[in-house]
């Protein structure tokens, strides 16, 4: 061949290798955090019984998988063992599992467990984020490349945010009650390439997904509690905010064409009541503060002592307890947001459409086939027109209620959304969406399904399968 066609070959080479990463299930949610994937040939039934590929026993976490090539990857913890694990994708064989213990044990809310974060991986390995350690990279054999220790952090309810790979550079947000921060690490060298404060944010458990709305530059898209933020990717710096309300923002953004889309729980009033109320009911001791035995018998909080006892003295006043209060108020919802080229703060007419109807907690919604998909506890299923905010169905998944921890995900025209029961519904995707099976997997579900290359990978509380039509 001339010199002109072995560039081209290769050029082709590049664009196929390029396409094939970016389809890989490689994060939380999949590429980009959109929860979709291309290919086809998903099962609509599943079972231990029917289509199952392979079972494979891993320890407890309750991380989601993800798919790189032929090795799926996955965290978990056993006493003070952080574990990483990758398996084949073929025949769910263990290829390796390593392990780094714990740098300083935190207590975290009983929800929550030291391997909440799902790892990000590439061709050249994989990156797990444990809040008690830090980040530590792996490469596709098992060896450590590098580790950045971060923490201790401060919150109550334990971290959860996932890290993400983007050509060379690992991002990762750490929102918590005080000192919240985005950092981003050399993927090759585990050095620090730049570190943003994020003061005034609280609480929260989102992973970010990266906006490029032109070919000037590519934003990383961070929901906050109170605000959603765009960062240069290259330096860190803020481009623009909006503010937000949640209570506690959990999931990923997602982009429509030129608009980016979220999803937040909140309230128009207080859902707590004013701290005289509960002065008044409460403090035994007249003390003017609520004490931990006091607090034990407020209704529905008795276990959020730590939450609101923000400086940790073991007292609550007036001060910690009316910011818990607030925390949720303002606008939230499923919000539509168009940035445009702006900065600093967006101006009312960057938001397209806001909608406050079966708004889930947990679960990340779901943009497939320019329909926006949201389901909540009891199976509640709503379809919306992304450019309008327009209701297009609501009902449920009549065999699958209950609570929902996991994000839905979609392929191959079908939407697969997971309960903690471990019973997936598979919905024929559409405005109109149907229910054409529900799934039971008789175990508990709380990791997100990765799909990729038409199998579904589904992690329950001490296994993970692999169901496919093809062996």
């Amino acid at each position: 061949m001339n010199r002109s066609t072995i560039y081209a070959a290769s050029f082709l080479l590049l664009l196929v290798t390029v396409g094939r990463a970016d389809a890989q299930w490689s994060r939380f949610r999949g590429p980009n955090g959109s929860g979709v994937d291309s290919s086809v040939g998903y099962p609509v039934e599943f079972s231990k019984t029917k289509n199952m590929a392979w079972k494979a026993a891993v320890p407890y976490g309750q991380s989601s998988p993800i798919v790189v090539g032929t090795r799926v990857y996955g965290t978990a913890s056993n006493g003070d063992r952080l574990i990483t694990f990758c398996l084949d994708t073929r025949t769910g064989r263990e290829l390796w599992r390593r392990e780094v213990r714990r740098e300083r044990p935190q207590i975290a809310f009983k929800t929550n467990d030291p391997a909440s974060p799902t790892p990000a991986a590439d061709e050249s390995g994989v990156v797990a984020f444990f809040p008690e350690f830090g980040l530590v990279s792996y490469n596709n054999d098992g060896k450590t490349r590098w580790t950045f220790p971060l923490g201790p952090f401060k919150n109550f309810y334990g971290m959860a945010g996932s890290p993400i790979i983007d050509g060379g550079t690992v991002v990762l947000i750490c929102d918590q009650q005080t000192g919240s921060f985005v950092i981003a690490i050399d993927r090759a060298t585990g050095r620090q390439r730049w570190k943003t404060d994020r003061p005034g944010m609280t609480i929260g458990w989102s992973t970010p997904m990266i906006f490029r709305p032109d070919a000037t530059h590519t934003d990383l898209i961070v929901l906050g509690s109170t605000r959603l933020d765009a960062y240069d990717f290259a330096s860190g710096a803020q481009r623009w905010w909006l503010p937000v309300a949640s209570s506690g923002a959990l999931g990923t953004p997602l982009v429509h064409r030129d608009t980016l889309i979220i999803s937040t729980l909140g309230s128009n009033e207080p859902w707590m009541p004013t701290f005289a109320s509960a002065l008044s009911q409460y403090d035994k001791d007249k003390d003017e503060r609520l004490s931990f035995e006091e607090f034990r018998g407020v209704p529905d909080m008795g276990e959020h002592f730590g939450w609101i006892d923000d400086n940790d003295d073991k007292f609550i006043v007036s001060q910690e307890w009316n910011k818990a209060r607030e925390l949720g108020l303002g606008e939230w919802g499923a919000i539509a947001v168009r940035p445009g080229n702006a900065r600093g703060k967006l101006e009312s007419a960057a938001i397209r459409w806001r909608l406050q109807k079966n708004i889930p907690y947990i679960p990340a919604p779901l943009l497939y086939q320019d329909i926006f998909y949201m389901v909540k506890t009891g199976g509640i299923i709503t379809s919306i027109d992304p450019l309008t905010g327009r209701i297009l169905k609501e009902g449920r998944s009549p065999g699958a209620l209950g609570e929902y921890y996991a994000s839905p995900v979609a392929a191959d025209g079908k939407v697969f959304l997971a309960n903690t029961e471990g019973k997936i519904t598979v919905l024929k995707a559409g405005a109109q969406w149907e229910v054409l099976a529900v799934n039971e997997i008789d175990d508990g579900v709380s990791a997100t399904p990765a799909l990729s290359e038409g199998r579904v990978y589904v992690r329950t509380h001490d296994a993970l399968y692999c169901f496919s039509t093809s062996r």
